[in-house]
Parts: structure tokens; C-alpha cells; sequence
């Protein structure tokens, strides 16, 4: 791609003003925006997810926003096959945004061609993590894919699960599969790759202010209509930040002060893990305080910069 044409990339934890930069970015560039957060996709969470609402997406073409619905399988590869679409139809500037930081890796050094899992060895797996926890998959991976198991974070049942799935789907480690990935879809070379770090304070503020906001702009309604047809938390449409703390109000478990307080606290651990990946992942990326002002001279020059 040319230099006019080239991906601008934005990375950043929950609340750090990712979609604020990103409609500046369309207004310089004449750019469209597509989404790179794994609960936006899902066109059940407009509010908790925090997608961009209608006067946001008014602005600038917004793509892969909303567009799953809540039962249907939804993964990295999934994704990026939809940004493959979008990049060859859309003639803007593609600004991608997003908290997801697989997402990220899987567009810039490849996704490994992983088969789909079958339902019954999801089935396993969604009942290993709910009746035995993450040490059920670290037994099995000591065992049986130890080399994949080096590579994990022991404390993410979610990645634990989906290394134990592919080994018993495909007899092959996870690891084994990602040493044969091919060329990534979007090179990192040809790109302005942005990640928004700010104050851990700073950001604790925003996210405590953010979902009192969400509850008065209609989280719990948004809850209420999710669970009309039962709770599944296996569901990854179910593991949008909040869900379960205002589902157990709705159940009559908490009560509504407790809820948002627990949900906040959850938030804010997610935003930490999303903090801790970014720094392993894109220490090399230009980096933006979201605090601090930035013009558009210095847009022009972040986003015409690539490394």
C-alpha cells in the first residue's frame, strides 16, 4: 500500500480514548474505522462494549462493528477474514482500532490455518473450565503439549482451554500450528502502528466515570434483553466486562451498589492485562499519552511514520 493508503493501527486498553483518536485520524486522513475489539463485534452489546454510537459513526465509514450475533462462533480468524474484505473494497484510509491484542498479532505476523473445533470438544473444554478450572488444562498440556504450555499465561483459562481444544482436535500443540503461520495479512513494515498508554489513575478515573454512564445509558436494560433467553457464560458474546456482575443482580445475588463496584473492579483488571500485553507485545510502537494533547502536526507526523 501506499503511504496514503497504508493502516493506521491503535491499540489501547478499555476507556483510554481509542475512538475519540481515531475519528481525528478519519477527519485528517479520510479514513474509515474498523473495529479490532473481540465484545464490539457483537450486536447485542452496543452500551457495555462502549462501541461508538450513531452521531460517532456519523462521521466516518465504521466497519465490524455489531455485526455478530450472540450465539454465533466468532474468532480471530473469523475477523480477519472480514478485514481482508473490508481492505479491498473500502477506498478510505483503514484505520484499525481496538483493545484485543490477539487481533493485532494475528493481522501483522499471521494467524495459523487452525480448523474450526467441533462442538463436542468445545463442549469438554467449556466444562473443564467451569467444574475443574485452569489446572484441569495445565495437567493435561504438562503432559501432552508441554511447548505449548511454556508459551501461555497459566493464569488465562480462556487460553488454557483453547490450547487444550486444538490438541484434542487436531492431535498437533498450539505452538506446532503458530511455527507454521503464513505471511501476515497486513505488513507491520507499511504501517502506523499506535498504542495509547496513560496513567494507570488516569485511566482507573475514566473507566469508574465511563460505566456510570453505561448504567445511564441503559447497561442493565442491554443485560436484561442478553439474558431473555437464559445465561449461557460459556458464550463468548458472555464475557463482556460487567455482564456477569449486573446478571447477578438481575438474579437477585447482589445488590445493584455491590454489582457496579465488583463490575468497576473487573474493568479495571482487564484493562491491566490489556496494559501488560501491549508492553510485551508492541513495546515498539509509537506510543501516546491519551492525557495529553496531541495536534494534528504531530497526527500528520505519528501517523506518516512507519517502523
Amino acid at each position: 500500500m501506499t503511504q496514503n493508503t497504508s493502516p493506521i493501527l491503535i491499540a489501547g486498553p478499555t476507556a483510554s480514548g481509542k475512538s475519540a483518536l481515531a475519528l481525528r485520524l478519519a477527519h485528517q486522513f479520510d479514513g474509515c474505522i474498523i473495529n479490532a475489539d473481540a465484545l464490539q463485534v457483537y450486536d447485542c452489546w452496543s452500551v457495555l462494549s462502549a462501541c461508538p454510537d450513531s452521531e460517532e459513526q456519523a462521521q466516518a465509514p465504521h466497519h465490524l462493528y455489531a455485526h455478530i450475533g450472540k450465539h454465533t462462533p466468532y474468532s480471530a480468524g473469523h475477523w480477519l477474514r472480514d478485514v481482508q474484505s473490508v481492505l479491498r473494497t473500502t477506498d478510505k484510509r483503514p484505520i484499525i482500532i481496538g483493545g484485543t491484542g490477539l487481533y493485532f498479532t494475528a493481522l501483522t505476523k499471521g494467524l495459523a490455518a487452525i480448523p474450526e473445533i467441533p462442538a463436542d470438544i468445545r463442549a469438554q473444554g467449556d466444562d473443564i473450565r467451569l467444574n475443574i478450572g485452569k489446572d484441569g488444562f495445565i495437567t493435561d498440556l504438562q503432559t501432552d503439549d508441554p511447548e505449548t504450555l511454556a508459551t501461555l499465561d497459566q493464569n488465562n483459562p480462556a487460553r488454557l482451554q483453547r490450547a487444550w481444544e486444538v490438541l484434542r482436535a487436531t492431535g498437533k500443540g498450539l505452538s506446532t500450528w503458530h511455527a507454521e503461520t503464513p505471511p501476515p495479512l497486513v505488513d507491520p513494515a507499511t504501517c502506523a502502528k499506535i498504542v495509547l498508554n496513560s496513567d494507570r489513575d488516569w485511566l482507573a478515573e475514566r473507566i469508574e466515570r465511563r460505566f456510570d454512564l453505561m448504567m445511564d445509558h441503559g447497561a442493565l436494560d442491554e443485560v436484561r434483553n442478553y439474558i431473555t433467553d437464559g445465561w449461557d457464560a460459556t458464550l463468548p458474546s458472555a464475557q463482556a466486562i460487567g455482564a456477569r456482575e449486573l446478571v447477578a443482580y438481575l438474579n437477585n445475588e447482589l445488590d445493584l451498589d455491590t454489582a457496579i463496584t465488583n463490575a468497576k473492579a473487573q474493568t479495571r483488571q482487564y484493562a491491566k492485562r490489556q496494559r501488560t500485553w501491549f508492553r510485551s507485545k508492541m513495546a515498539n510502537w509509537q506510543q501516546i499519552d491519551p492525557a495529553k494533547d496531541v495536534s494534528e502536526r504531530d497526527l500528520l507526523k505519528i501517523a506518516s511514520t512507519f517502523s
